[in-house]
């Protein structure tokens, strides 16, 4: 006990001492009273007067206690009105030090944890975070609602989440070994998706990490969807081999005529034949390239419109022009209904034009001898006209509608070279089509025909 203190209590008893003899004295000597009684009466009142003294000493001690208290409990502190120089006052100051530095503390917890969830719920990629007995103690909403478990998963194990031994044996190996690893897979309750996975130890708190045999405090497994990625890639791989394929076959047979040619096959009925092949060849070898020009340009940011208002019936009308003759060919009759002259558009009329020549194209290529082609549009809302070019021809396997917009796919290869096709039509319409801020898709039915649609922006 500080000394200061004791020398307050001594003082307080000695003055307690003191109140109750003048208290006795006065009672006896000047009041008359009997002895026993004044001494009682002197008793009561230092009594009365030793509370309010003791009251007076404790009440910092009981200020303390209280402060502690609501501390304890994680109640903000009341203000200490403690000025003492005793130990009252250098405890109070001390308390008042103490709680200012955590609640600083805490403040600042509160921000990082803020600062870690805002990063963790913005994440594209998925995050699992497991202790040191492997037992799950976090997930953000990506990894949540990618898996959609049915219950709460923290305390679970990774394996009752993922079920994917190969994850479970990378997260063992990093809280044992402190082995990072990083690998890509498939998880069979993600529908097919492919992920790349990486795996990474937490480390103890260095009081923790010098313990010899210590592992890692817990680990981090962040599942990156690359499922686009590798389709993207795919889609490249089949480009390029698709390239190499359209390419090789007209250079192998013009290199192969030409061969010929010059090792003397230059008889006045043989030649020309072979003159015929090459231009031909030549020919598909200029689209093709003409083709993926136009689609490099309209991919690039440089492609503009020039955009006008045009009159739908009058577009259509143009381009039937153009057509009929490939269809009086092969007997194909091409009827435009519901065309109404209302409908005003607005786009570029060369990039129309050419769209909608594309898809009659394709409807006379590929339609029966003695068919028929319908066109027609009818405005769905007061955005956008949908058009539609159906055929009754030999139809589209349902398995290839949703690749038939792809660059180079062909239902039927062989088929598709016969007719002269270079693969890119397709490819071209839907780029067109959404320049303009259209939708373009296809129906069919094996054998009975397709209908390709296309929307476009009414201009009102």
């Amino acid at each position: 006990m500080n000394i200061r203190f004791q020398w307050k209590l001594m003082f307080s008893f000695i003055l307690l001492f003191i109140f109750f003899l003048l208290i006795q004295g006065y009672l006896t000597y000047s009041l008359k009273k009997p002895f026993f009684f004044a001494s009682l009466l002197s008793l009561f009142i230092t009594s009365i007067i030793a509370f309010i003294l003791l009251r007076f000493l404790t009440q910092p001690l009981d200020d303390l206690m209280d402060i502690l208290k609501r501390l304890t409990l994680g109640h903000r502190r009341k203000e200490l009105l403690i000025d003492s120089k005793d130990e009252f006052g250098f405890l109070a100051k001390a308390i008042s030090e103490m709680d200012a530095q955590l609640r600083n503390k805490i403040e600042e917890i509160s921000k990082e944890k803020g600062t870690l969830q805002t990063i963790l719920k913005g994440m594209a990629e998925g995050v699992l975070v497991v202790d040191e007995k492997n037992h799950i103690i976090m997930i953000n909403d990506t990894l949540r609602t990618l898996f959609s478990p049915s219950t709460e998963v923290v305390d679970k194990t990774p394996l009752e989440l993922i079920r994917h031994t190969e994850l479970e044996g990378a997260i063992h190996k990093a809280i044992q070994e402190g082995k990072n690893s990083s690998f890509e897979l498939t998880l069979p309750t993600s529908l097919g998706k492919i992920f790349e996975v990486n795996v990474v130890g937490i480390l103890p708190p260095p009081e923790e990490e010098q313990k010899e045999g210590h592992g890692m405090s817990g680990a981090i497994a962040v599942l990156h969807d690359i499922s686009r990625l590798k389709e993207l890639e795919k889609i490249r791989q089949d480009f390029v081999a698709n390239v190499s394929h359209e390419l090789r076959t007209p250079l192998t047979t013009i290199k192969g005529y030409t061969e010929t040619l010059l090792d003397g096959a230059l008889k006045e009925e043989v030649a020309p034949q072979f003159l015929q092949v090459i231009q031909k060849h030549t020919d598909r070898l200029a689209k093709i390239v003409e083709d993926l020009l136009t689609l490099s340009k309209i991919e690039s940011k440089e492609f503009l419109l020039k955009k006008e208002k045009l009159y739908l019936s009058e577009l259509i009308d143009d381009v039937l022009d153009f057509v009929k003759e490939g269809a009086k060919k092969k007997k194909i009759s091409i009827d435009a209904v519901h065309i109404s002259s209302s409908f005003i558009i607005e786009g570029d009329r060369n990039i129309l034009e050419q769209i909608l020549i594309n898809l009659l194209d394709n409807a006379i290529k590929y339609g029966r001898e003695g068919g028929k082609i319908t066109i027609s549009a009818n405005q769905k809302d007061q955005k956008e006209i949908e058009v539609s070019v159906r055929d009754n021809g030999i139809g589209i396997p349902q398995e290839d509608l949703p690749r038939i917009f792809e660059r180079f796919y062909r239902v039927d290869k062989g088929r598709s070279q016969e007719l002269g096709g270079t693969g890119l039509g397709l490819s071209i319409v839907k780029h067109l089509i959404s320049a303009h801020g259209g939708r373009v898709w296809a129906e069919s039915q094996l054998g009975e025909g397709s209908t390709f649609y296309f929307t476009l922006p009414f201009h009102i």
